[in-house]
């Protein structure tokens, strides 16, 4: 029997964000414990409303707390809440009133209601922790096209052409799904530049190198590699786009960071923090205060 339960979409960066959460409940209380389960089907919900009335015990009559990202895991988090008597946490801004939930931890990008069972963060929450740094260690991170920022190949080479220029350490860079096929075409420029695919890696290579590296640069289109970075504790920096017409939500969150100096530009190499972003930590100790597990 477990005291908590993610409630999952199937989506690995909405799993993610919610194994940030229980990671560091359990650094907060180890002796808690944690199980996955898939959205509820109406079948499960009718059952789930039978088992309360018949007293009959299933898979979660002795969890505390649901946790639930992805706008699919709200109905399941919900019935859970009002079925079950658990705690629900949404970990997003939810397309049903946060009012609803226990409690809605939700990135100040997304401009969170200022209500008492709300907690804004900075960012999407995730998994990532600091580990020894290599001090000669350097990580690129390149991301591609996307909704918020005009790509150009040319335009991120030059940056890590400026970047290169002013240091001797190696550098090792990895792509992404995003990543146009054509970009990869000048790596062999640069021998201070190892490569590694995306396509070439683990589920566990990249959060690996992260706790290691002692300094990350990251194309600005891939918000969550910035956030992951801050929360490993590199200093991070990252290769900036044209914005598209209008901004948007993402774009803006990089500019309070910018603005704070959390993350560095080429024109702007200083940092006002080498802490780490601890805002999965942070999250945590606000839930472990309510005393709900």
């Amino acid at each position: 029997m477990s005291d908590i339960c993610i409630i999952s979409d199937g989506k690995p960066g909405h799993v993610n964000q919610s194994l940030g959460l229980v990671d560091a409940l359990r650094r907060a209380a180890p002796q808690l414990s944690c199980t996955e389960h898939t959205i509820l089907s109406w079948r499960a919900i009718f059952a789930l409303i039978a088992a309360r009335v018949t007293g009959k015990q299933h898979a979660f009559s002795h969890v505390k707390l649901v946790v639930g990202t992805g706008r699919r895991t709200h109905l399941s988090l919900l019935t859970l809440q009002w079925i079950v008597g658990c705690k629900a946490v949404v970990l997003m801004r939810p397309s049903l009133p946060s009012a609803w939930f226990s409690a809605a931890i939700i990135p100040e990008h997304d401009q969170p209601p200022e209500l008492p069972n709300t907690l804004a963060t900075l960012g999407a929450l995730n998994r990532m922790q600091p580990g020894t740094k290599q001090a000669d260690q350097g990580l690129i991170l390149v991301g591609g096209p996307s909704k918020h920022f005009d790509w150009s190949d040319d335009h991120i080479w030059q940056q890590i052409d400026s970047l290169l220029e002013d240091t001797t350490q190696q550098w090792l860079l990895t792509t992404s799904r995003r990543t146009p096929e054509s970009f990869l075409q000048r790596a062999t420029d640069y021998p201070l530049l190892c490569v590694m695919p995306f396509e070439n890696t683990s589920r566990h290579w990249l959060p690996e190198q992260l706790a290691s590296a002692n300094a990350c640069w990251v194309t600005e289109d891939s918000i969550s590699m910035v956030y992951e970075a801050l929360s490993a504790g590199c200093e991070t920096g990252v290769f900036e786009l044209p914005i598209k017409t209008g901004g948007s939500r993402v774009t803006r969150g990089l500019a309070r960071l910018k603005a704070s100096m959390r993350v560095m530009t080429l024109t702007q190499r200083q940092r006002s923090t080498d802490a780490p972003l601890a805002e999965a930590d942070r999250a945590a100790a606000w839930i472990m205060k309510k005393g709900w597990l």
